[in-house]
């Protein structure tokens, strides 16, 4: 059998008499991730990309190559504007579904698993992973479908856990959570104060000077930073009831459903307010015009502005929030006074917000002699996700020691600092995609906010 390093000698030799040749490259990006060695698959599609940027292949090798490294906002980066373009196969949807699902979204996951399904693949070990989503011959056998199921229905219910967003007639309810349990963001609670609470809870007032209760905000930045913990909060502190809205509530593969879906959440927001409607991940359904090649991509987006001007039902004490990880994909009717008339950036936290942050995620846990501000300097480019990762990497190694010793035993500053050296910054990838954009397709400023975290 040959040695694998020879093949990869041989097909960068061919690659550098023939570099315009994709197939070669591709052979060459194969080779290199069977190998392992995935950084030099990425830089090899990275120079193929910049002689042909457009290259379905070169740009779903490129997603495998960012799989294979963790590098998970990339990858979903290039992997959603294929499917955006129209590039997406089956094999394209099913590793869609794989990075999703590293990425701890398992919802959408599903979704695009099912995708790969009806464009007529599968994958028996995936399905599995999301909870017995199957079909055809990969379907998952009926005992293993029945423990999943038993498994599913035992969980408790996260968000009636956690916030206790919907009550049990399904209409939203007031979370607990509010900005007191949001460490840092000041400027963006200040600002959210004016735009929303303030408005609700003065309503006389602002009518004297013509102004009603409602509106909308865009927040934008890197995933983990809090978007959707602020949108709860946010109704938490303005008494508002919280709808929550994704997008697997709203799209439908019949011609007409998803309108009909966002139509009666937004029914559902009026009927409940004074309510928050927050829409996650708002670009998969308000992405450009001229970018869709379907028109019923068109359609729901001509419901959605519809939606938000109020032309059949007044919006009066409705806020609608959304959150977005890529704002330059939205179509531009919906920054227009009067829809999404703020945008807001979520940066990553400040020091003193990180030392806030982690206060707030340890205060229910058992800690001695931390310096929170000496640990917040060691966080630098840290996203709130990112420092929870870093608590429960160190509580899961106190509890080894827990069990050991048979009692609780207290987290040490120590094995917090320690934990800090083994969880990457991962807004640096989105800081990486949002550069060409901020720096080459910023002509109105909208992205001056984003500026000064660029290095």
């Amino acid at each position: 059998m040959a040695d694998p390093s020879d093949r990869i000698r041989a097909l960068r030799a061919a690659v550098g008499v023939a570099p315009e040749d994709t197939g070669l490259r591709l052979l060459l990006a194969d080779a290199l991730l069977d190998g392992g060695l995935a950084a030099e698959a990425e830089a090899a599609l990275r120079d193929g990309l910049r002689a042909a940027p457009e290259d379905a292949g070169l740009r779903g090798a490129l997603v495998r190559a960012f799989h294979r490294q963790g590098k998970l906002s990339a990858a979903l980066v290039v992997i959603e504007d294929l499917l955006r373009a129209g590039d997406g196969g089956a094999e394209v949807h099913l590793l869609h579904a794989r990075v999703l699902l590293d990425a701890g979204d398992v919802e959408r996951a599903r979704l695009a698993y099912r995708e790969a399904v009806a464009a007529g693949a599968d994958d028996v070990e995936l399905a599995a992973r999301l909870g017995g989503t199957a079909s055809g011959a990969g379907r998952i056998p009926s005992k293993v479908e029945e423990e999943l199921d038993r498994i599913e229905a035992e969980a408790p219910d996260e968000e009636e856990e956690d916030d206790d967003d919907h009550d049990e007639n399904g209409e939203g309810s007031v979370p607990r959570v509010t900005f007191a349990d949001v460490g840092g963001m000041e400027a963006l609670k200040e600002e959210i104060r004016r735009k929303i609470i303030h408005p609700l809870r003065h309503p006389e007032l602002f009518r004297a000077y013509g102004k009603s209760a409602g509106g909308g905000i865009l927040m934008y930045g890197p995933p983990g930073v809090g978007k959707t913990h602020l949108a709860r909060a946010t109704a938490g502190e303005a008494g508002a009831a919280f709808l929550s809205a994704g997008i697997h509530e709203v799209l439908d593969m019949w011609m007409g459903r998803s309108e009909q879906n966002l139509n009666r959440l937004f029914e559902r927001a009026r009927a409940s307010a004074p309510s928050v409607l927050f829409f996650d991940e708002v670009d998969a359904l308000a992405a450009r015009r001229s970018d869709l090649r379907t028109s019923g991509g068109r359609t729901l987006i001509n419901q959605f502005l519809a939606e938000l001007d109020g032309v059949q039902a007044s919006n009066t004490g409705v806020l609608v929030l959304a959150a977005t990880n890529a704002p330059w994909h939205l179509d531009p009717a919906f920054r227009r006074p009067g829809r999404f008339d703020r945008v807001l950036f979520v940066p990553p936290p400040d020091e003193p917000a990180r030392a806030a942050i982690l206060r707030l995620l340890c205060r229910s846990r058992p800690v001695e002699a931390v310096d929170f501000e000496r640990l917040a300097k060691r966080t630098e480019g840290f996203s709130g996700a990112d420092l929870r990762a870093v608590v429960e990497l160190a509580v899961e190694r106190k509890l080894d020691a827990a069990m050991r010793a048979g009692r609780p035993l207290p987290i040490s500053g120590a094995e917090l600092a320690a934990a800090t050296k083994e969880v990457r910054p991962t807004a640096r990838e989105w800081f990486a995609t949002a550069r060409n954009y901020v720096l080459y397709s910023n002509e109105a400023g909208q992205y001056d906010d984003v500026k000064p975290y660029l290095r």
